[in-house]
């Protein structure tokens, strides 16, 4: 079994071949690192508008997260680019969400690891600062997801989330990586957005971490239910056309 697709864990209230592998591509979307049109602008270049967020883009090969401001000694060093399942040609570029800054340039970033939200800190100049323009909001109770830009709706719509037994986490995420399925028919439609959040019903899934995703689907009649294991599931075309846009990095805020 490819253990590539766990990034996605717990997706599926049917996973029709029992694995992520056969249905999605062992390498990310051709579009994984941001296209012109939404790459995130460079904060010197363009001041903090309404409705953005702040995206760190470390510049080494590994990233040191220390628990503090001025912290004297890393307590956790993440690898950039990290390797989906650990396979060399599948890089993806580490991108973290911003939390806030200190007075001295330290800068307060949330971290794709258990428990969720958890939080670190970077040293100053340890990336570079993105402006990023987009943000997805998941409403579970009314079964909706909007993305915004600048603030503004630009698409609402009816999703699948999580069962009963298997919730869809709350709290504030982000997107960590976009994959591109090889069967656009398969459970996870044809695309699928890996995010910072995990399961809190299941450890582990098909041998992963039980990351949580949001993707399309096979089926549309199960939109607006609770179903999956704890993933987002959504129409199939707008997931493809907010796959062209969406930068790594976007906030996805889950509420109740």
């Amino acid at each position: 079994m490819l253990v590539l697709l766990v990034v996605l864990a717990g997706c599926s209230g049917q996973v029709r071949d029992g694995t992520f592998g056969s249905s999605i591509s062992t390498r990310p979307a051709v579009n994984h690192v941001p296209s012109p049109a939404s790459t995130p602008t460079s904060v010197n270049s363009l001041g903090r508008a309404p409705g953005t967020t702040l995206v760190a883009e470390p510049s080494g090969s590994t990233v040191a997260i220390y628990d503090s401001p001025n912290g004297s000694q890393p307590v956790s060093v993440l690898a950039n680019p990290w390797l989906l399942n650990g396979v060399s040609d599948q890089p993806i570029p580490q991108v973290l969400l911003v939390l806030g800054t200190s007075d001295h340039g330290w800068v307060k970033i949330q971290l794709p690891s258990r428990p969720n939200g958890s939080i670190g800190w970077l040293r100053p100049g340890a990336a570079r600062l993105l402006v990023n323009h987009y943000r997805i909001e998941v409403t579970q109770h009314l079964h909706l997801i909007v993305v915004l830009k600048d603030g503004t709706p630009i698409f609402t719509g009816p999703v699948a989330i999580g069962a009963p037994a298997t919730p869809t986490p709350v709290g504030l995420f982000y997107i960590r990586v976009l994959l591109h399925t090889t069967d656009p028919g398969s459970v996870y439609g044809p695309y699928a957005y890996g995010l910072s959040a995990h399961s809190e019903a299941l450890t582990t899934f098909d041998g992963g971490d039980a990351e949580i995703g949001i993707h399309g689907n096979d089926d549309a009649s199960v939109l607006g239910q609770s179903v999956s294991h704890g993933c987002i599931r959504m129409d199939n075309q707008e997931i493809t056309q907010l796959a062209q846009i969406l930068p790594l990095g976007t906030p996805v805020e889950i509420s109740a």
